[in-house]
């Protein structure tokens, strides 16, 4: 059994004690960190479901599963916040998630996977392909902030605009990669040749599976939900602001599937399939997931903008270029995984710091 899968099974016990902390009324730091606990194995249980099922409908299928469902606990989390009314904090999460699949992720599976090698090689196409989808959502995301400088008229309209286009956008990377240029993905693949002798054998059952992805999905809202209710009086209790929660805090909780999964295959020596998860993990995020929010954010009663600080948006740059510039020759080692971790958290300290958290 994998560390992934012991960690999924160990904490889903959290799931029962979040929902006691809360009927119990054990206090709003008890359900916080019940929740917290809960949501990771939960997450991993949706990741593996989805991956599984993909073994099982074959890759086509499969691969729109992923583009659908590989970003699900992210999503859904922001969708119960921003019900909730908690907009800093989903706009928050926003570049938070960006960064951190570029930096954090990226950066720990180069370090893991370098350490006791001097260097591993991956097809770059997939990194350029993506590097090219990612200079545009940072497009999408910096104008909005640019065009509404001088006031808030006309805001809500051009994020709504332009989370259009990027859906469009979407769309196109999904032709691409699944059906007019489908050969350049199954180069970058090409990790998976070892396994499929086992993958012929092994045919993952269809109904058990989606009856886990369903229950998790399921568990990740009602978790989400007790989540949402105690996280701005937690962490304000402990003098953390609503930007710093959503650009560290919930990145981190729902991501934790890719990165573990990044990190995995990345000391497995399938540095192809590592660089693939976290920047199209950060593509369905820029791409899929803030159009989405962007788009139902008026019916659930609080709009969400495109207007972020200037802070935000060069901490977004900064993660697109240097993650580029890193991926973009096909090879890594650990020093250059060392410098995206530094470049991660030197961005995280500002964002402590320059909101005032420790206010």
């Amino acid at each position: 059994m994998s560390a992934r899968n012991a960690l999924a099974i160990g904490l889903l016990v959290m799931v029962p004690v979040s929902l006691a902390a809360e009927h119990l009324q054990w206090g709003e730091t008890a359900v916080f960190l019940t929740s917290v606990a809960a949501i990771v194995p939960l997450a991993v249980w949706l990741s593996t479901a989805t991956e599984e099922l993909a073994i099982t409908l074959g890759p086509a299928i499969g691969a729109l599963l992923n583009a659908v469902f590989g970003n699900a606990t992210e999503l859904i989390i922001a969708l119960v916040a921003l019900k909730a009314g908690l907009v800093d904090i989903v706009k928050a999460s926003i570049t938070g998630t960006i960064t951190a699949n570029l930096l954090l992720a990226l950066g720990l599976a180069m370090v893991v996977g370098g350490v006791g090698r001097s260097e591993q090689r991956f097809q770059p196409v997939v990194a350029r392909v993506n590097g090219s989808a990612m200079t545009l959502a940072v497009l999408a995301i910096l104008l909005p902030s640019l065009a509404t400088l001088g006031g808030a008229e006309g805001r809500e309209e051009f994020s709504l605009f332009v989370a259009c286009v990027m859906l469009v956008v979407y769309g196109l990377t999904l032709l691409f990669s699944l059906g007019t240029h489908r050969t350049l993905y199954e180069v970058a693949e090409a990790d998976l040749e070892p396994e499929a002798p086992e993958h012929e054998h092994r045919r993952p059952p269809l109904l058990p599976w989606l009856a886990v992805l369903a229950g998790a999905t399921v568990g990740i809202a009602v978790e989400s939900e007790l989540f949402v209710g105690v996280v701005e009086t937690v962490t304000g209790r402990l003098g953390l602001s609503a930007v710093f929660t959503g650009v560290i805090l919930l990145p981190l909780l729902g991501g934790v599937a890719e990165y573990l999964t990044a990190v995995s295959m990345a000391r497995k020596d399938k540095m192809d399939l590592a660089v693939s998860v976290a920047l199209g993990s950060t593509l369905l995020v820029a791409l899929l997931v803030v159009p989405v929010l962007v788009l139902v954010g008026p019916w659930l009663g609080h709009p969400l903008d495109l207007r972020f600080d200037l802070y935000e948006l060069v901490a977004v740059i900064t993660a697109v270029v240097v993650s580029n510039l890193v991926s973009l020759d096909g090879r890594s080692d650990w020093l250059e995984g060392a410098l995206l971790l530094a470049a991660y958290v030197i961005l995280a300290a500002g964002f402590f710091f320059q909101t005032g958290a420790l206010a």
